[in-house]
């Protein structure tokens, strides 16, 4: 199927038959794209886009942040709790005082944590990872 409807199917479907490693994938990838969106959005004064933009990428790191698993992450779950948390504070901040730079800040720390999470995604998948 052509047009958008096809393309909101695939999506789905890739969102259906992923697996947990790539859907944390998909919410970094989509995390970031937000970021941009309201990078662009504050550029041209589109308040609405912004907010909108904003509240996705807000809505996606509590998500991620509220499938931590302490048990099995330990300390590494709580420092990407902190993280998260600092995420999340730096966004309400950007959102209320129009700020690129903080949104900016969080997409890197975004691009970064989703380069490790994409690492240690395919060793699981290739078998190298314990």
């Amino acid at each position: 199927m052509a047009g958008p409807y096809g393309a909101n199917q695939y999506k789905q479907t890739a969102i259906k038959t992923a697996n947990r490693g790539q859907l944390l994938i998909m919410l970094y990838e989509a995390a970031i794209q937000n970021i941009k969106k309201a990078v662009i959005a504050i550029d041209k004064k589109d308040i609405p886009t912004k907010g909108t933009a904003i509240g996705k990428t807000h809505d996606i790191v509590n998500e991620l942040s509220n499938t931590l698993d302490f048990e099995v992450g330990g300390n590494i779950a709580r420092d990407l709790e902190r993280l998260y948390n600092f995420m999340v504070e730096q966004l309400v901040k950007a959102n209320a005082e129009n700020s690129k730079e903080g949104l900016l800040e969080i997409q890197k720390l975004l691009e970064t944590l989703l380069s490790a999470w994409r690492e240690a995604v395919d060793q699981v998948n290739k078998g190298v990872a314990k």
